[in-house]
């Protein structure tokens, strides 16, 4: 009988983190899934629900920067992909050290924990925001400097600058993902995309910072998990891998399309005042993954909005236990 591979997933009830736990199991691969989480306001148990009781899958509730919990789980895994961060850019702003201590802090102690083990590969998921806004028609590679404009995206860059540390000072296999927004099932409703279906659905206004022509690039969550994997069983240690999949506009067309989809007026669209220090573009180039993992996205964006929105309608009884005052307020998001 062949042996199980045990992944230590970090931040598996997250959005993007339980989307990939589910593609991992759903393979034909053999792997078992660890999944450590501490279970902050992102994270969802049931976004896992279902699978929750599946002899490949095991549950442990901790936080990335304990160092006692992390390490006994690390010593026994064989890969590592890490989610586990504080993602929204607007709570960094009212408050930075909760991502200092998550983002940096725990990125560091599971570093540690891993270099003292015998890990395979250790996939740090990091963010395009770590590069800063993208001028004109430039699109980023992977050797553009960071220059990180919230404390979100320092707190980031600061995790990638580690694991690239621990690469080269101590030989651990690592690779870092770098991707743009993702839309999908299982996002949290305080997010862009889900807070302007729900509020759609809702007929509530949906507010856009500014003009709404901050132009972000749309890729659907499980073309970036299919890309994780790829990276996880074929990159090269040592590596940055950008992932887009080509899918630039501007805020308010995406509200715009929301509202068209539900058939809801364009008048439920409001403008408020923009943010401090909010980047107008971030945009990526993915030639590397493309070329050297063969990648390519697989779902169109019309489709996966299509999808997204879909989803959220049928998935009222996953969304509202999560409708806070936050989401119900004419207040903007963190686009992803």
């Amino acid at each position: 009988m062949q042996s199980l591979t045990k992944i230590l997933i970090t931040g598996g009830l997250g959005f993007i983190g339980s989307n990939f736990v589910r593609s991992i199991l759903s393979s034909d691969v053999n792997y078992t899934v660890v999944n450590l989480d501490c279970v902050s306001y992102g994270a969802n148990p049931n976004n896992l629900a279902d699978i929750s009781q599946s002899d490949r899958y095991h549950f442990v509730k901790g936080d990335t920067a304990d160092a006692k919990v992390t390490e006994s789980i690390v010593n026994e895994a064989e890969l590592v992909v890490h989610f586990a961060a504080e993602t929204h850019v607007d709570r960094s702003i009212i408050d930075p050290q909760p991502f200092i201590r998550s983002n940096v802090i725990g990125t560091f102690t599971l570093l540690e924990a891993a270099r003292k083990g015998e890990i395979g590969k250790f996939v740090h998921v990091s963010t395009d925001e770590v590069y800063g806004p993208a001028p004109g028609n430039v699109r980023f590679t992977e050797q553009a400097p960071c220059i990180p404009s919230s404390p979100y995206a320092a707190s980031k860059a600061a995790s990638d600058m580690l694991v690239q540390a621990y690469h080269k000072t101590y030989g651990l296999p690592t690779i870092i993902a770098r991707c743009t927004n993702n839309l999908g099932p299982f996002q949290h409703p305080e997010k862009f995309i889900p807070k302007s279906i729900i509020r759609a659905l809702m007929g509530e206004v949906i507010p856009l910072y500014g003009t709404g022509a901050q132009i972000r690039d749309w890729i659907y969550v499980l073309d970036f998990c299919r890309a994780i994997r790829l990276m996880m069983e074929k990159g090269e240690n040592g590596s940055i891998y950008n992932v887009s999949a080509a899918n630039e506009m501007p805020n308010v067309e995406i509200a715009s399309m929301i509202l068209r989809k539900l058939g809801k007026p364009k008048e439920l669209i409001r403008f408020v005042e923009d943010r401090p220090g909010h980047d107008f573009r971030y945009s990526l180039d993915s030639s590397r993954i493309r070329k050297e993992l063969g990648w390519a996205p697989s779902h169109s964006f019309r489709d996966s909005l299509s999808a997204t929105v879909d989803w959220y309608a049928k998935n009222e009884c996953w969304w509202k236990p999560l409708i806070s005052e936050r989401v119900l307020s004419a207040s903007p998001w963190k686009e992803s």
